[in-house]
C-alpha cells in the first residue's frame, strides 16, 4: 500500500487504562503491547486496538541493554505469536515524560530497525510498530509487510465522545466566513475536524433526510448516503427536500437528500449508493467512516451497522421513531428513540433490538415470503415532528461528543422520548460480556478485516 500515515482507534475504557499503567505517577517509563485489527481501504490504513497487553514491571519490562528499558523477549515473543494467530497488528507501546508534544529519542528508533524486520517475519502478513506517548500526545512507527513504514496520523480516542491525539499540536488556518456563527461556539479546530470528517447516513427517509441536510449546514467534507428506495407521493409529508416533481420521476431518496444538502454546502462531497447496506460491497464503504447515522427501518441494517461499530471501532447512532395504535384505533404511544452506539457499549443484540424471526424474514425474497404466508409488512405511521426529535437530538449529540465540547463520561445512554405523558427517559444499555457482536471473548470487537461482516452475500 502506499499510504503516508496511520490512523489508530482505541475505546476510552482501554485508553484509561493504559494511560494508568504507563502515567502510575512515578515519574518512571513504563511498556504495553496493543494488540489491533487492520483494516485496509485502498491507500488507507486503520488500526483498530482489540486488547491491551500490560508489561509488568521486572519481569515484561525490563533494564535495557542499550536503551533506558525495554520489553523482554520472552513477553514480546508471547505476544508477536498471538498477534499472528489472530491477524491483528502488533504495537509496542512505551512512555515518555511530555505532556502535548513527543517523538521517538534515536534510540527508540534504532531498536525499531535492529527489531522490526524479526518481528514482521514472525507476524506473517500484519504491521508490526511502536507507539511512544505523552501525556496528551502520541507518535507511532508503522512497518509495512511490503517494506513501508508509516507515522501517525491520528489517534483516536472513542467513547461517550472522541478526543483526537496526535504528535503535536494542529496549527489552523482561517476559517471560512459562511460558518462563522457556529466557530464563534467552537471554533477553527472543530470546524476543521467536520469539514475532514466522513460521516454515512444510512437511511434517507424522513430522520434520515433533516440528518443529511444539517450534515450539509454544518459543513461535514465527505458524506455517503445509503438507501435503496425512491421518492413515493406518502413520502412528501415528512421527507425533507421532495417534491410533486420528484414522484413523477421516481426519483431516488439519495438523490433528493444530495440536492438538498448541497443548496447549503456545494463544497461537501457527497457520495451515494443506491443499494442495501447489509450487502458486503456496500457495508466495506463504511469502514473507515468516522461516524454513522442508522436511519433504516431493517434489522439487517441494524445488525451491519451493529458490527460495523463494534469490529471497526467506528461511533454511530440509532435514530427512529414510533408511533403504536390499539385495537380500538386509539393512539397508544408515540416515542422517538436516539440510541448511541459506541465499541463495546450499546450494542443493539445485546439490547434485543435486533428480532432474529425478522432477520430470518428479510433474508428471504420477495417470492419466498408469500409463499410462505409472510405477506407484506403494513407500513408503519409516521409524522415529521417526531422524526425532527430524533435528527436534531442525534445531530446535536454528534456535534458536541465529536468535536469533544462536552467531557467524556463513563456512560453511552439511550435517550426515548415519550410524547403523551411527555416523559423524556435516559435509558442505561445492557451489556453481555459473552456478546459475540461486541464483546472481545468470541466477539468481533476490534478484529478490522481478520472476520467477516454479517452481511446478506457473506
Amino acid at each position: 500500500m502506499k499510504a503516508s500515515a496511520c490512523n489508530i482507534s482505541i475505546s476510552a475504557t482501554d485508553y484509561q487504562h493504559l494511560m494508568g499503567h504507563l502515567f502510575p505517577g512515578d515519574g518512571e517509563e513504563h511498556g504495553a503491547v496493543l494488540k489491533a485489527g487492520v483494516v485496509i481501504d485502498g491507500d488507507q490504513l486503520r488500526l483498530v486496538v482489540r486488547d491491551i497487553e500490560l508489561a509488568k514491571e521486572g519481569s515484561d519490562y525490563v533494564k535495557g541493554k542499550i536503551g533506558h528499558r525495554a520489553l523482554h523477549p520472552t513477553f514480546i515473543h508471547r505476544q508477536i505469536t498471538s498477534c499472528r494467530d489472530q491477524k491483528l497488528a502488533y504495537l509496542a507501546v512505551h512512555n515518555h515524560g511530555s505532556d502535548d508534544y513527543v517523538a521517538f529519542s534515536k534510540v527508540d528508533i534504532e531498536s525499531h530497525e535492529r527489531g522490526y524486520p524479526a518481528l514482521l517475519d514472525i507476524a506473517r502478513g500484519v504491521p508490526v510498530g511502536g507507539l511512544v506517548f505523552g501525556r496528551r500526545s502520541v507518535q507511532a512507527d508503522i512497518w509495512l509487510p511490503n517494506g513501508g513504514r508509516l507515522a501517525l496520523n491520528e489517534f483516536r480516542v472513542i467513547g461517550s465522545a472522541i478526543a483526537r491525539l496526535k504528535p503535536s499540536p494542529d496549527r489552523y488556518g482561517s476559517a471560512d466566513h459562511e460558518f462563522d456563527r457556529q466557530i464563534r461556539m467552537f471554533g477553527e479546530a472543530g470546524q476543521a475536524v467536520l469539514s475532514a470528517s466522513k460521516i454515512a447516513v444510512v437511511g434517507l427517509g424522513g430522520i434520515g433526510s433533516l440528518i443529511s441536510e444539517y450534515l450539509g449546514r454544518l459543513g461535514a467534507g465527505n458524506i455517503i448516503l445509503i438507501d435503496p428506495d425512491t421518492i413515493e407521493d406518502t413520502n412528501l409529508s415528512r421527507v425533507v427536500g421532495a417534491t410533486h416533481q420528484d414522484v413523477l420521476h421516481s426519483m431516488r431518496k439519495i438523490d433528493i437528500a444530495k440536492r438538498h444538502l448541497s443548496e447549503a454546502n456545494t463544497r461537501a462531497k457527497v457520495t451515494l449508493i443506491f443499494d442495501d447496506v447489509a450487502k458486503s460491497s456496500v457495508a466495506a464503504q463504511l469502514r473507515q467512516c468516522d461516524f454513522i447515522f442508522l436511519a433504516a427501518d431493517s434489522m439487517r441494517a441494524r445488525l451491519v451497522v451493529n458490527a460495523l461499530v463494534h469490529q471497526y471501532l467506528i461511533p454511530a447512532v440509532q435514530v427512529g421513531a414510533k408511533i403504536r395504535i390499539n385495537e380500538n384505533g386509539s393512539l397508544e404511544d408515540a416515542m422517538s428513540a436516539v440510541r448511541q452506539l459506541r465499541p463495546g457499549y450499546g450494542c443493539l443484540w445485546c439490547n434485543q433490538l435486533i428480532d432474529p424471526t425478522q432477520l430470518a424474514i428479510e433474508a428471504k425474497s420477495d417470492e419466498e415470503r408469500k409463499a410462505q404466508a409472510y405477506g407484506t409488512q403494513q407500513p408503519n405511521p409516521s409524522v415529521i415532528t417526531m422524526n425532527a426529535v430524533s435528527a436534531g437530538h442525534a445531530i446535536n449529540d454528534f456535534l458536541f461528543d465529536f468535536l469533544g465540547l462536552r467531557k467524556m463520561s463513563d456512560t453511552v445512554g439511550y435517550q426515548h422520548f415519550h410524547f403523551i405523558n411527555q416523559k423524556a427517559q435516559s435509558v442505561q444499555p445492557r451489556k453481555d460480556e459473552r456478546c459475540r457482536e461486541c464483546g472481545k471473548l468470541h466477539g468481533r470487537y476490534g478484529m478490522g478485516d481478520a472476520t467477516p461482516l454479517p452481511c446478506l452475500d457473506n
